[in-house]
């Protein structure tokens, strides 16, 4: 018996090219099988669902015989420790913490943030790249993916440098706790998350305190002492978006680097022309953005009222998958969609979602792999792939190497 759809996307094997399946997947645009999910896999009916106001992100509205393979694999797990961020909620609580999140971090209250980190991030990846030990055998995860955006989102948080060390450790074992694991024991894990996410929830509320007292440049301390027309964040709610910002912040950004620097070295000739034009950095991120976007689904989404979409009646309190990889590989809306082109005209993609729940860090994402590809073509001479394809992570969710194993004849000053 050929297993479904849905399992097979869920299937490991098929993580190293998922394309086939969501190809065959978008013949039934919206697709229910038994107590599953409704899974919509086709561009223009995800994008009018992300748009859709009786689209709920609040797990409260999700009817009890619903079943979702996926309710653990996301980009925030919750255990208690913490209340849901404004990721897991809907308007109007969605609406007030997003605003009170963003002005510290974006236009029109602080338009500068990101782009005025252009100089820091720049000696950030400058620095990973001299650090690396052995120009004939690269772990590109390890060595410069990983340490980047939690380097990054620790000096905008206002992490100390001294406690970054401290914080990796915590990012990576709840980080690690996203990826299903059949041969780990799943109280050992549930177990380690929950202690790091216990020992982060009292780090920074140690952080959050201090700030208040003496603030600096930095979110955590524009957070603890906004006043705004929204108010201020309570301490549990500071402590939400501060794990989120964490998390979300870096998880992604991980992906979208290492996946882009795969697709470089499998499209040479674009590499070779980014390193000549560092300017091609940015239609470059796009397109990858599309191409091999580093959230491949949306799960844990439920109905307010019945929807039609695509000819199916999805009916109130159902569980939705969006599924963003595949509509961005839609036939209907993007001209030869399996073919790799950063030169590539109209692109509205669907790798930073879109709507109320777009990604709240995409201008520092898309700044991060900007800078970080531009300088890894610049200064690798000759980087060539060691194992393709590389081994992936079991996230069906947040896709994108375990590890990225690279050689080069050397690194250019």
């Amino acid at each position: 018996m050929t297993p479904s759809p849905l399992h097979q996307i869920l299937d490991y094997s098929n993580r190293a090219d998922p394309y086939p399946l969501y190809e065959e997947l978008r013949k039934t645009p919206v697709l229910h099988q038994d107590d599953g999910p409704y899974v919509v896999s086709t561009y223009y009916e995800i994008r009018s669902l992300l748009h859709d106001p009786r689209i709920s992100s609040d797990a409260r509205n999700l009817a009890s015989a619903s079943h979702d393979p996926l309710a653990e694999s996301s980009s925030e797990p919750e255990d208690g420790v913490l209340p849901p961020s404004f990721l897991r909620l809907d308007p109007p609580e969605h609406d007030r913490l997003r605003r009170m999140t963003n002005r510290p971090f974006g236009p029109p209250h602080s338009p500068h943030r990101v782009d005025g980190m252009r100089e820091e991030l720049h000696g950030i990846v400058s620095g990973l790249v001299d650090g690396i030990a052995d120009p004939g055998r690269i772990d590109l995860v390890e060595e410069f993916s990983y340490p980047f955006p939690v380097t990054v989102i620790c000096r905008i948080l206002g992490v100390p440098r001294e406690d970054e060390p401290r914080f990796h450790g915590w990012a990576d074992t709840i980080a690690a706790s996203l990826d299903p694991d059949p041969d780990a024991d799943p109280a050992d894990r549930g177990k380690s998350s929950h202690e790091a996410r216990m020992q982060l929830g009292m780090y920074l509320a140690g952080l959050i305190e201090e700030r208040r007292k003496h603030p600096r440049n930095d979110m955590i301390s524009a957070l603890a002492s906004a006043e705004g027309p929204d108010g201020a964040m309570t301490t549990m709610e500071l402590l939400s978006t501060a794990a989120l910002l964490l998390i979300a912040g870096h998880e992604t950004t991980v992906n979208l680097v290492t996946n882009g620097m795969l697709t470089l070295l499998r499209n040479p000739d674009v590499l070779r022309r980014l390193r000549d034009e560092p300017r091609l950095a940015v239609p470059i991120v796009e397109e990858l953005l599309r191409f091999e976007p580093p959230v491949q689904l949306v799960p844990q989404r439920t109905t307010v009222a019945d929807i039609e979409i695509g000819g199916v009646t999805i009916p109130k309190g159902a569980s939705l998958w969006l599924v963003l990889a595949s509509g961005n590989r839609d036939p209907r809306r993007f001209e030869n969609p399996d073919r790799f082109d950063p030169d590539r005209g109209d692109i509205q993609h669907l790798g930073f979602g879109s709507g109320i729940h777009s990604c709240f860090g995409a201008p520092l994402a898309r700044l991060e792999a900007q800078l970080a590809l531009a300088e890894l073509a610049r200064r690798l001479e000759n980087p060539r792939l060691l194992e393709d394809p590389p081994p992936y992570r079991r996230n069906a969710v947040l896709r994108g190497p375990r590890h990225l194993s690279i050689a080069c004849d050397g690194i250019r000053p």
